[in-house]
């Protein structure tokens, strides 16, 4: 896996930014690909990815930083019809056992932001990432309203539309605003069968200090593309917020559109139109998330990014918290690994699911799978050369 390094200053900005959504604004496009079967119930809608006109035909590239399938990670892919609306909702979907870890990706970014993750995950538990409104292919009669409330709504009606027939134990992961609305959904406490919220690097503190920085941040990055290969290489060595190339290669096309007007590739999610919404993402975010009733894991990339409210809920032992090295803000995609072991050991340790899963988590230093070595309960670190073994365990 080859991640590109950043600089100081790269590392600065990713991590003032509100710690949230913007810093995906580097992730953020449409992609190019074959129209997909809509699996839901109900009339086709109008909404449905078949009404996109196709965009120019283009001889594939042959660089490092060309376009990568997702075929490899995800296993399929589904548009999930609301029945009340007609909207039109775009998940990838990988793994057919255990617990459903329900992925919802940051401003800017798309499902298959999760995609590396979701393949290395997908033989434990079934793994389903969305497109939310006004990202990646899913359309919606109003894809400019991104308020904490409507994509709060949009979540638990594709959760419900999926899993109407017997709902498993759901695990909601969260990245930046993704973070803010799985907090707000499980806050709401109107899935019943929610067992656990994951966190990833967004915290209300520093997201709130952010915000009156976001506008420039927005305005500084480069728009206009000649190709999906040019947004790859600007979002890991640009202005962009990604250091891991093969993930880019997979994500970054996906938060992109083709502009027949411009003859260009553009940004699919104008982040730059929804700053009336951004207010409403992170305020009470905290307290929010204290509140839950279900297993809590913070994963951030830094310790320096815990506000006041969390750090005393940190030390009084009320979530799980995991600092990731090495990381910039898109966790899940500069590293996959640590992602997915951070994940699945928060599975392991709360036995969520219908069997449930154990762990042995070996140390560097002493990796012997007979010597079952368990994390701290409240606080650890992930190092690539840590080894986390898990299996399936019997009620």
């Amino acid at each position: 896996m080859e991640r590109v390094p950043k600089s100081q200053e790269d590392i600065g900005v990713e991590s003032s930014t509100l710690g949230t959504f913007m810093l995906s604004l580097d992730d953020p496009i449409m992609e190019e690909g074959e129209q997909s079967e809509d699996t839901s119930t109900g009339e086709r809608s109008v909404f449905a990815p078949s009404s996109i006109p196709p965009r120019p035909f283009r001889e594939p590239a042959t660089s490092k930083y060309a376009p990568l399938p997702w075929e490899g990670h995800f296993d399929q892919e589904q548009n999930i019809t609301i029945p009340a609306t007609g909207e039109v909702f775009h998940v990838y979907v990988a793994g057919s056992q255990g617990p459903v870890v329900f992925c919802l990706h940051g401003g800017g970014y798309s499902g298959l932001s999760f995609a590396l993750a979701a393949g290395k995950m997908k033989d434990k538990v079934r793994v389903v990432a969305m497109d939310m409104r006004g990202h990646g292919q899913t359309r919606t009669n109003n894809d400019a309203d991104l308020s904490a409330e409507t994509l709060c709504s949009d979540v638990v009606s594709v959760i419900n539309t999926m899993f109407s027939q017997a709902p498993p134990a759901i695990i909601l992961i969260g990245h930046s605003m993704g973070g803010a609305i799985a907090v707000r959904v499980a806050a709401q406490r109107v899935l019943a069968t929610l067992a656990g919220v994951v966190v990833v690097d967004v915290v209300e503190g520093t997201a709130m200090a952010s915000l009156m920085h976001m506008q420039k941040i927005l305005s500084s990055r480069q728009m206009h593309f000649q190709s999906p290969d040019q947004a790859i290489i600007w979002s890991v060595k640009g202005g962009g917020a990604l250091r891991n190339i093969e993930s880019a290669r997979i994500s970054v096309p996906s938060t992109l559109m083709f502009d027949n007007e411009k003859q260009c590739y553009v940004w699919r999610t104008p982040l730059q139109d929804s700053e009336a919404y951004w207010r409403g993402w992170y305020e009470g975010l905290s307290e929010a998330f204290l509140s839950c009733p279900v297993a809590k894991l913070l994963l951030l990339a830094g310790t320096d990014r815990l506000d006041r409210s969390l750090t005393i809920g940190q030390m009084q032992g009320k979530f799980q918290m995991i600092v990731v090295r090495h990381s910039g803000h898109a966790i899940q995609e500069d590293e996959p690994d640590e992602f997915t072991a951070a994940v699945l050991s928060f599975i392991a340790r709360n036995r969520i699911g219908t069997y449930g899963m154990e762990f042995m988590y070996c140390s560097q230093s002493d990796c012997d799978p007979r010597k079952v070595v368990e994390p701290p309960s409240h606080t650890f670190s992930v190092d690539a050369r840590d080894s986390l073994l898990i299996f399936w365990s019997p009620p």
